[in-house]
């Protein structure tokens, strides 16, 4: 699977930002799916996390009651919602793929995931 991340830009704090992952391929709903992102002089880590029909959900615990994770199979694609964000969100945030069999999977760690998106970069202003 392929994955293209779009939706990133630069926000005020306090403000929200919606962040998209388009997926080729006609399996999509075989992959669990993720977001995870990385700042300048850190290790990538992650933020967010979906089962394969989106029912089961896990959060950073930073993130909670801000971020929302969804999908749509049909579309074949993921999505981030962020909101209430903060200038310690700034990062390049990068969504990823696990093919799984298992339905309420869901997968928290980066070396899990087996394709990752480009990146798409979020500043976020003081």
């Amino acid at each position: 699977v392929q994955l293209q991340a779009c939706g990133g830009g630069l926000v005020q704090a306090g403000g929200s930002l919606r962040l998209s992952c388009a997926a080729s391929g006609r399996t999509f709903s075989r992959y669990a799916m993720g977001w995870f992102r990385q700042a300048p002089g850190k290790e990538r880590e992650f933020v967010a996390a979906t089962s394969l029909s989106g029912d089961i959900t896990y959060y950073k615990d930073s993130v909670k009651g801000r971020f929302t994770i969804s999908r749509d199979n049909a579309k074949n694609a993921v999505y981030l919602q962020m909101n209430s964000l903060r200038p310690e969100d700034t990062a390049v945030y990068y969504c990823a793929a696990v093919l799984t069999y298992i339905s309420g999977r869901y997968f928290a760690t980066a070396n899990e995931y087996d394709y990752w998106g480009q990146g798409t970069q979020v500043t976020v202003s003081s």
